[in-house]
């Protein structure tokens, strides 16, 4: 992908942020599993929790290939920062896109400064790949609604000050814009994980949440249409987060070779390992790509259902491959904490698992390709 100057001054910008600031700590706070909110409050002060705001409500508005630069580099430095950014992006997403003008005077300048915390609240306890089988329920009351259920996997959980919320009315799946403080809304502990542990994700309780008929935001039943179209451009994003995971177990992996010394020299002169440092870069570069083809296609305004699925398959797939490459090539160490790459192999699967499974990428690739579309 050919970078004008801003797209490069963009990344270089979140590259040295990722390298200076990010990964010195990672480790602490993954150990620790809390969440850095210095480094929140860093990324605000890059733009970076507006990416996806109009510059009229005072975001920076990017291209889907700068998105995909900034979350590539910013995974590279720590996954569960740059989860919880893109989660922030989808609700800022859903509020410019389908939000009244009110709406968005209201909620975006203060989000895009980085406080409230924006959640995307979509999946349930029993509906997890078929969110249109969701259970949560929202009655009219007059001018409000009364939203009641439970959402479950909600990234920024604790932290967000405004969730957008789908249940189901009479129409059909809606969505709702529901404030932190909200009666009768409450987020669970922290899940126990394998990986990504200093992301907070929980569930949600909605117990009788009110809210004004002015938060919905989309008409009655037209809310699973929403959710899917901005969770299309969401999957570019954790394809590119996949592929900053994945270089970043292969730069490890390459700086460890050729110091690591076992028999008569640096393991990295072992042909087998020089072949299976090969294959981790090949399927980087792939999925890189395949990653980038989407962004330029969805730049271009084509419908990118079928390629967002193919990035992330291939992207989250990677990850998984070349993390546990990367565990096998580091020995016992790379058992170990001493060294990033287990944190990486933990936090690599949930890319194949979040914002659609691979088994869901499939079903839509093969959707496009059987003309269902």
């Amino acid at each position: 992908m050919d970078l004008t100057a801003e797209q490069a001054a963009i990344r270089e910008t979140v590259q040295e942020f990722a390298r200076e600031e990010v990964r010195p700590v990672a480790a602490e706070a993954d150990r620790e599993e809390r969440f850095p909110e210095d480094l929140w409050d860093a990324l605000a002060g890059l733009d970076l929790t507006g990416l996806t705001v109009p510059e009229a409500y005072g975001g920076v508005d990017v291209d889907r290939r700068t998105y995909v630069l900034v979350n590539e580099a910013l995974a590279h430095g720590m996954l569960a920062l740059a989860t919880a950014l893109s989660v922030h992006a989808l609700a800022t997403s859903c509020i410019a896109t389908f939000g009244t003008d009110s709406q968005k005077e209201r909620w975006l300048p203060e989000m895009t400064a980085g406080r409230p915390v924006g959640a995307f609240a979509l999946s349930e306890p029993d509906a997890g790949s078929n969110p249109a089988e969701m259970s949560t329920t929202a009655t009219r009351h007059g001018e409000s609604y009364v939203l009641d259920g439970t959402k479950q996997w909600i990234t920024n959980g604790q932290r967000a000050g405004v969730y957008i919320v789908f249940a189901r009315t009479d129409a059909g799946v809606t969505q709702f814009l529901v404030p932190g403080d909200a009666n009768g809304l409450n987020a669970g502990q922290p899940e126990e994980k394998m990986g990504l542990q200093a992301s907070d994700t929980t569930s949600l309780e909605l117990d009788g949440v009110e809210v004004p008929i002015e938060n919905r935001l989309t008409a009655e039943g037209e809310g699973l249409s929403a959710a899917l179209s901005i969770l299309t451009g969401g999957r570019i994003g954790i394809a590119a987060q996949s592929v900053g995971l994945a270089q970043a177990a292969l730069d490890e992996t390459i700086a460890y070779v050729n110091e690591r010394e076992q028999f008569v020299g640096p393991i990295g002169d072992i042909q087998s390992v020089r072949h299976t440092i090969a294959e981790m870069h090949a399927r980087t570069a792939a999925a890189r790509q395949s990653t980038w083809h989407a962004a330029e296609r969805a730049d271009a305004g084509h419908d990118v259902r079928s390629e967002a699925s193919v990035a992330k398959y291939v992207a989250s797939e990677t990850a998984v491959d070349v993390t546990a490459d990367a565990v096998q090539l580091h020995g016992g160490y790379g058992y170990t904490t001493d060294y990033p790459v287990e944190r990486f192999y933990r936090d690599a699967k949930v890319t194949t698992i979040y914002e659609g499974t691979s088994q869901i990428q499939k079903t839509i690739i093969a959707r496009e390709l059987l003309g269902e579309y």
